[in-house]
């Protein structure tokens, strides 16, 4: 624990520089000013004139240009795009000052930790962050990733945390190969599912709200929409970095599209033996030592629906039997890949633990996982849209695979346009909702594998 004295020496002698400020550098910067820190930002120098009239009122400072930032700071977050983090890095890391302390806010490490090694002056310590989170999401018990990859003298590392401390959130010490692996196996998957629903929708041209109350009314319904609009209603490249620069989640991503066509497949098949026995193949792996209540229930499911005008209306309506393919397919993702979802709890994002509180859902909820195999081989209502999700999955893998953010951009921002008109309403009403859903599923963590320390 370092003494206040010392933290509040640092605060006054040391200057935290910030390259990027998009949402998460502008989060940070607010952070770290409102806790008394010194800080230093820039983004791309176009940008200065109309950045500097903008935050004007802001307590941190604005300057030209990274080189700038680095000639000034002591610690240099690179709170930029992956795909640009090697360009960034050789223009402005030979800029950093003797002695400084480097690290970056990406979602995967190795393509930022070579570039550093390869740009960086020597003498650079390389200290790296990841708020397991969106910007818009309140930091405070979140989880924060902290690696301490090459570091001089132990008083760097103790700076960082106590840089870090402002956030509140949850600190969690990883190598960085670690932290690849883990939010392969949270997000990767997770991403490609709410992706691939969104995509299925524009290509069919509905939003699935609008087409009566019984067809996607229901808790699962609900989340579904939700969470594919708050996904759609960020950057592309949040989600882009994490896909093409991981290795792990390359392989993950093509097995959920594999998943969802072979799942698919046997319900069109008619194949119900194999098809039951898969699934309860899957249930035994991923929630076999499962003990205590749901992390989530009827009545937090069924609360927000973007078909109705006011969050928390009333309706008599029943939700329509359905098959579920993107929630069955993720869980025989993890089943086929060897993934127990609870281990990597403590580094988990808001939307990796709501997807994981709906999936159990489905399969522990007495009768309900019974119910969907019987409407997916017997109740051909979502066959279309089933088919749909089926090819998205498969482009989305496909894309992943060639590795060029530039088709990732096209595909995902043509389908950000086609909901573009609800996704003001939209977040609102998400917001509302995982906070809702976040702040149940810590009251009823009793699952064994899970303690409310992993919130």
């Amino acid at each position: 624990m370092v003494p206040e004295d010392k933290i509040e020496q640092w605060k006054a002698t040391k200057v935290i520089g910030i390259i990027g400020l998009g949402d998460m550098g502008l989060l940070y910067a607010n952070k770290f000013t409102d806790a008394g820190w010194k800080v230093i930002c820039c983004d791309r120098e176009e940008y200065y004139d109309e950045l500097k009239e903008k935050y004007a009122s802001s307590k941190f400072e604005l300057v030209k240009n990274g080189h700038l930032v680095s000639r000034k700071s002591d610690y240099i977050i690179y709170s930029v795009e992956a795909s640009n983090i090697s360009k960034i890095v050789a223009m402005y890391g030979p800029s950093s000052k003797v002695g400084t302390i480097v690290g970056g806010q990406t979602s995967c490490k190795l393509p930022e930790i070579e570039a550093f090694e390869q740009y960086l002056p020597k003498d650079c310590d390389i200290i790296t962050v990841h708020s397991l989170h969106g910007p818009k999401v309140n930091t405070e018990g979140q989880p924060l990733v902290i690696i301490n990859y090459r570091s001089q003298y132990p008083e760097s590392f103790e700076f960082v945390n106590s840089v870090m401390s402002c956030l509140k959130s949850k600190q969690v010490y990883l190598t960085y190969e670690e932290h690849d692996k883990i939010t392969a196996d949270t997000q990767a998957v997770t991403h490609a599912a709410f992706l691939s629903m969104g995509s299925a929708w524009a290509k069919i041209k509905i939003y699935p709200w609008t087409l009566g109350v019984n067809k996607w009314y229901g808790g699962l319904e609900n989340v579904k929409v939700n969470i594919s609009l708050r996904i759609y209603s960020n950057k592309w490249h949040v989600y882009a970095g994490l896909a093409i620069t991981n290795p792990s989640a390359h392989q993950q991503i093509l097995q959920y599209a594999t998943s969802a066509t072979e799942l698919f497949s046997l319900m069109i098949d008619n194949k119900e033996q194999e098809l039951t026995d898969r699934l309860l193949r899957a249930k035994q792996f991923v929630f076999g030592k499962h003990t205590g209540l749901l992390l989530l229930d009827d009545t937090i499911l069924e609360k927000y629906s973007l078909s109705k005008n006011s969050v928390g209306d009333s309706t008599n309506s029943k939700p329509v039997p359905n098959s579920h393919l993107s929630l069955l397919a993720i869980v025989d993702s993890w089943f086929q890949l060897g993934i127990d979802p609870y281990d990597h709890m403590i580094c988990s994002t808001p939307l990796f633990r709501i997807f994981l509180g709906v999936s159990e859902y489905l399969f522990l909820k007495p009768g309900l996982l019974e119910q969907t195999i019987d409407a997916a081989l017997h109740d051909k209502s979502f066959i279309k849209d089933d088919l749909e999700f089926v090819i998205s999955a498969r482009e989305w893998s496909s894309v992943v695979s060639f590795a060029n953010f530039d088709i990732y951009k096209k595909q995902f921002q043509s389908v950000q346009k086609f909901f573009e008109p609800m996704l003001p309403e939209a977040n609102l009403i998400g917001n509302e909702m995982i906070k809702t859903i976040l702040s149940h599923s810590k009251e009823r963590s009793a699952v064994k594998k899970i303690n409310t320390e992993s919130f």
